[in-house]
């Protein structure tokens, strides 16, 4: 039964995180959308995404349709782990709240994984590959003002590891304001 949590668990926040939030982000912070990274991305989402937005428009730069395909996975992870668990299937309305949370935490998994992996690149690829490009209009937006209020360090950047304390920090406070359930998301 753990084995099969852990893949349903995995799969499900991966398509929320790198398929949904990321093109989302992607719109968001104008990403070029001839990167070939990009492409991947949007050829993905493509099949599940494009329908919906026949029904849901988008809102100013908002791609409201993948927010909400992101909303419903995340609202329904939590109740299908537990019928995977448990063997019994709980309806509740406190799911609208469980799903809006582990919404937020795969944002914050999504950014700091962004950040991780642009920081990983600029010492290998140094700009080079097409990846870059999109991780650096992904993650600028978030480094830039903390680059600006650090005093340059001898060429260290050190906004990535002030990016990643933010990010820890608000985990501890999701897992201090919601005990029992923060672990589960």
């Amino acid at each position: 039964m753990l084995t099969l949590t852990f893949l349903v668990k995995t799969l499900i926040d991966l398509y929320i995180m790198v398929l949904l939030l990321l093109r989302i982000w992607m719109q968001w912070t104008r990403c070029d959308f001839y990167n070939p990274f990009s492409q991947f991305i949007v050829k993905i989402t493509q099949p599940v995404i494009g329908p919906l937005r026949r029904v849901i428009p988008a809102i100013g730069p908002l791609d409201t349709a993948s927010l909400l395909l992101a909303f419903i996975l995340a609202m329904v992870k939590f109740p299908l782990l537990t019928l995977i668990e448990m063997h019994v299937l709980i309806l509740d309305p406190i799911y609208l709240l469980v799903g809006l949370l582990a919404l937020l935490k795969a944002a914050g998994e999504l950014v700091f994984w962004v950040v991780i992996i642009r920081s990983l690149l600029s010492w290998v690829s140094q700009g080079r590959s097409p990846m870059d490009v999109v991780l650096y209009q992904l993650s600028e937006p978030l480094m830039y003002p903390i680059r600006r209020i650090l005093p340059a360090m001898g060429g260290i950047d050190f906004s990535a590891m002030i990016v990643i304390l933010i990010l820890y920090a608000l985990n501890y406070l999701g897992m201090d304001l919601f005990p029992g359930i923060w672990y589960r998301l």
